[in-house]
């Protein structure tokens, strides 16, 4: 279906809506003026009257798939507004949706910014019939609003656009997907506004994760207009840096947060205390802040003179539009110094004129036995903090304990991990024998739910612990960093669920509170647009690592407290009841303890009598890790997520679209599902039994000269421990390279984001750039597809592409996935080809870098099918990414029904027989 013009539109309504009557005026009405006047006294006003199309059905987190059905019609940016048009809808009495208005209400403004907050219900829809039937999956749903926001003056205006709980949305002719859908603010679009008037079409969609399931199911968003510098500028004041601890800043690693409003591509040439002429590097920390930037090509090795004759190499280029984090070493200039002040040196690519730009930062100070900021580097190459509490000089332990655990306290959604709500949980136990660790998670969302790029932030904070020790000269008990006590409230319940079936044999206690079973159990996956069952297999699958109540066998011979409140509203108890239930059936030891008549949060959450007990006898357990059992088994959905599980674990699958066991009985072992096991030989240094075929671990490891582990592989032949002989065209699929499409987000090192560069391919990758950023505190370098990406880059590559323009940059000839001018052919399980031609707008898929790298790939047939792929670029938990997706263009109003294949990689970056590769 090609782009419809606004002349088309009459009769595809009369076609969509059947026998229904149909008017459609070409534009509609005009919108009212804004009220207060504000027309005069503000260089932006945003209208008061706001016209709005709904409801309509979407399913939890669908809205990444499309599943508008407004796009049947040519969508609602190709729609004016007419009081009597009617919309066929499943959820509005007599099943029609209409046109109607509303009063958007300003909450703040002066002369250089406007708001617009608007508040959308519907009365002609029976919530509480459908809650009974499809319970909170039915008070999810969505609408498009449309408002005009006003620019003033006799100039073009540098504006930043927030979009507080916006997925999607369009200004004018440019398309925006992401938005800001848990009002984080850190990166918002940047415009560039002509005076006059410039519309705004908003896509609506409420999310029970978001928006609460109990209220009344309205949708409440902000649209926010702020005048910009037009060039460098913080995008967030102050510096990320660690407390100041007895005098001694405990970690050096600092950052800011800069963006980029002006038209001009920006060089930060160095950052440096201000009135010091020697300037600090990038903490690179080094190599990942400097030997990545992408440069011209005629200019890649060259170096710039300053002003004043001194050379300084290449710093990070922010892109115009884009916001970074900056990472870089940061010391105290004194003792006792009251701020710290820094100055940033930049210059626009355009010209070699320097700027400078200062921010400032009053260092926190604490004494060594609170709870303080560390700073660290995530793996994806920016700065994170978390919160630390060494042990008390009161703490009383067994003597001889030289190492304490480190006790994991992870924070519920839409919390810092330094808010005192969160350090301050644990204050009635403050003399734990062990190391209290309060994750931020990167966001106060985590990222992801504590999954991937959530969970890498808690084990590099856990990492950083023996460097403190050693930075602040500190002489208590040691730290094991192997050995773990989980709690966690709310969303952090959930995490401390995933630290429990994922890392296993770290996990010395665990105590989840109020946290949800899965996501799925959490808010049921209902009223999607209608699906073949095997696609939303596909999307199941790509989510069977997060699905708890399918991991607790891997949780047997850990001790266990489980806690909720009764009658809580947020996170049901069903959640726990299910999981305890599930603890049981298989062979756990748990303790269930649902408190009487409250609810989801009260006071003492984290220190009710029976966690406090808990947490003392858990501090003080000798248990050894990993623990030896007789028997047990491992269910294992992603093996790039999953540790080991008594010296046992699964490295990877056959079928990546399906669950593997591993089920152990004293040295026999049976699979399923599994291809490649990793034994630890201090544990298994013996023979053993594997699905009846008997190996020699000892032999061959004395042989071999292995220590630490080894690997045995199953083929047709049956298991052996040497792992095939693999070509050069045949990668192997391993390590962080495993897992569906959120595996991109295992980056180890910033993101490179390389683009056809056209103006649009940019505008898309400065997208995904911004909503990395957004969702994940994420760092993106942004160049052209053209320029050559440096030897050491450690990074993850995210490629965008339209028509031919990937077709010399194919890395391996034998790859399943091939794009061109003619569409994409997709090498099913079978080894037959499947050729999509012009039915196919849009792919994402995985392809395998060096070094357990990997690329995404980006392709779109044109502009609109390249949109359509990149809003799979994983942002939101839930979604449900698969390795590979072909998108046709009914995706756009049929969600994932309109998807011509999907599925999975095995481990020689084959499609599996799981996927579905058809004909449509």
């Amino acid at each position: 279906m090609s782009y419809l013009g606004q002349a088309s539109l009459p009769s595809l309504f009369c076609s969509f809506l059947s026998l229904q009557l149909c008017h459609v005026s070409q534009y509609g009405p005009l919108i009212t003026p804004l009220a207060n006047g504000k027309h005069n006294s503000s260089l932006f006003s945003f209208n008061s009257t706001w016209q709005v199309l709904g409801p309509f059905q979407i399913g939890t987190r669908e809205a990444t798939w499309g599943a508008d059905p407004l796009e049947y019609i040519g969508g609602f940016r190709n729609l004016s507004y007419h009081p009597n048009a009617t919309f066929r809808s499943s959820l509005p009495t007599n099943g029609t949706a209409r046109w109607n208005v509303t009063k958007a209400v300003q909450t703040s403004g002066d002369l250089s910014s406007a708001n617009a907050s608007l508040s959308i219900g519907y009365s002609n829809v029976d919530w509480d019939s459908l809650k009974v039937i499809y319970g909170w999956a039915a008070v999810q749903y969505q609408a498009w609003a449309r408002g005009e926001l006003i620019v003033g003056g006799n100039e073009t205006q540098h504006v930043i656009l927030h979009t507080d709980a916006i997925l999607e949305y369009w200004v004018d002719d440019t398309h925006s997907f992401g938005g800001d859908f848990y009002s984080f603010r850190k990166a918002p679009l940047v415009l560039h506004l002509t005076p006059g008037s410039h519309r705004i079409d908003i896509r609506l969609a409420r999310d029970v994760r978001a928006f609460g399931g109990i209220l009344e199911p309205t949708i409440d968003v902000v649209v926010d207009i702020q005048q910009a510098s037009g060039t460098l500028e913080l995008a967030k004041p102050g510096i990320l840096m660690s407390d100041v601890v007895d005098g001694k800043l405990v970690s050096p690693t600092g950052s800011i947060y800069l963006r980029n409003s002006g038209e001009n591509d920006i060089e930060i040439v160095s950052i440096g205390p201000a009135n010091v002429s020697s300037h600090i590097f990038f903490a690179g920390l080094g190599s990942n802040a400097q030997s990545l930037v992408a440069r011209d090509s005629d200019n890649a090795d060259q170096s710039t003179e300053a002003s004043d004759g001194t050379h300084n190499s290449y710093g990070i280029i922010i892109v115009t539009g884009q916001t970074r984090p900056v990472a870089f070493n940061i010391s105290l200039p004194l003792h006792n110094a009251s701020s710290l002040v820094y100055q940033i040196t930049y210059k626009t690519t355009a010209q070699n004129r320097l700027s400078t730009l200062e921010v400032s930062q009053i260092p926190s100070r604490k004494s060594t036995y609170e709870s303080h900021k560390i700073t660290f580097l995530h793996p994806g190459g920016m700065a994170s903090y978390a919160m630390l509490r060494p042990p008390a000089k009161n703490a009383t332990c067994h003597s001889g304990q030289k190492k304490l655990p480190i006790l994991l306290q992870l924070h519920g959604a839409g919390l810092e991990a330094d808010n005192a709500m969160v350090t301050g949980a644990l204050d009635p136990v403050s003399d734990l024998c062990a190391w209290v660790l309060f994750p931020t998670g990167v966001t106060p969302w985590s990222g992801d739910d504590w999954h991937n790029w959530g969970f890498a932030d808690v084990e590099a904070a856990i990492k950083v612990i023996p460097t403190w020790i050693q930075n602040v000269g500190w002489k208590g008990p040691g730290a094991d960093t192997d050995r773990w006590i989980v709690s966690g409230h709310s969303n952090g319940g959930q995490g401390t669920w995933y630290a429990l079936t994922h890392r296993p044999d770290k996990v010395l206690a665990a105590a989840p509170v109020s946290g949800y079973a899965s996501i799925q159990k959490y808010v049921p996956y209902e009223l999607w647009q209608p699906a073949d069952p095997r696609r939303m297999a596909v999307i199941s699958a790509s989510l069977n690592s997060y699905r708890h109540e399918m991991l607790m066998s891997n949780t047997r011979g850990i001790p266990i407290q489980q806690q909720h409140g009764e009658i809580d509203d947020n996170v049901p108890a069903y959640n726990s009841r299910l999981l305890a239930q599930q603890l049981y059936l298989a062979g756990s030891t748990s303790s269930y303890n649902e408190v009487p008549n409250q609810n989801h949060w009260w006071d003492t959450v984290m220190t009710t009598a029976e966690l406090v007990d808990f947490y003392y006898k858990q501090t003080k357990s000798q248990d050894v890790l990993p623990r030896k059992l007789g028997e047990f088994s491992i269910v294992v959905g992603d093996p790039g997520d999953m540790g080991s599980k008594n010296g046992i674990r699964v490295a990877s699958l056959a079928d990546p679209g399906q669950y593997g066991r591993v089920n152990v009985k004293g040295r026999t072992i049976k699979t399923s599902n599994v291809q490649d096991l990793d034994f630890d030989l201090a544990l298994w240094e013996q023979s053993l039994t594997v699905d009846g075929q008997e190996l020699d671990l000892a032999g061959v490891a004395i042989a071999s000269a292995l220590t630490a582990s080894i690997t045995v592989h199953k083929s047709i032949d049956g298991w052996s421990v040497n792992l095939p002989a693999l070509s050069a065209t045949q990668p192997q699929r391993n390590g962080r390279q495993l897992g569906s499409m959120t595996a991109i987000l295992r980056s180890q090192g910033p993101f490179i984001i390389r683009h056809g560069g056209s103006a649009n391919t940019s505008q898309i990758a400065l997208q995904v750039s911004r909503n990395l950023h957004q969702y994940f505190g994420a760092d993106a370098i942004i160049a052209s597809a053209s320029h050559s990406i440096s030897k050491n880059t450690t990074g993850n590559v995210i490629t965008l592409a339209i028509g031919s323009s990937l077709e010399d940059v194919q890395p391996n000839p034998n790859f399943p996935i091939r794009v061109s001018e003619f569409g994409v052919t997709v090498l099913d399980h079978r080894g037959q080809e499947q050729a999509y031609g012009a039915e196919a707008r849009g792919a994402a898929f995985l392809r395998p870098l060096e070094s357990e790298r990997l690329e995404l790939v980006l392709w779109g047939a044109d502009d609109e099918g390249l949109r359509q792929a990149a809003r799979t670029v994983p942002m939101l938990t839930g979604v449900g990414q698969p390795d590979f997706v072909v998108l046709g263009e009914s995706t756009k109003w049929r969600g994932i029904e309109g998807a011509l294949a999907m599925g999975f990689f095995d481990s020689g970056w084959e499609v599996t027989a799981s996927s579905v590769v058809e004909s449509r």
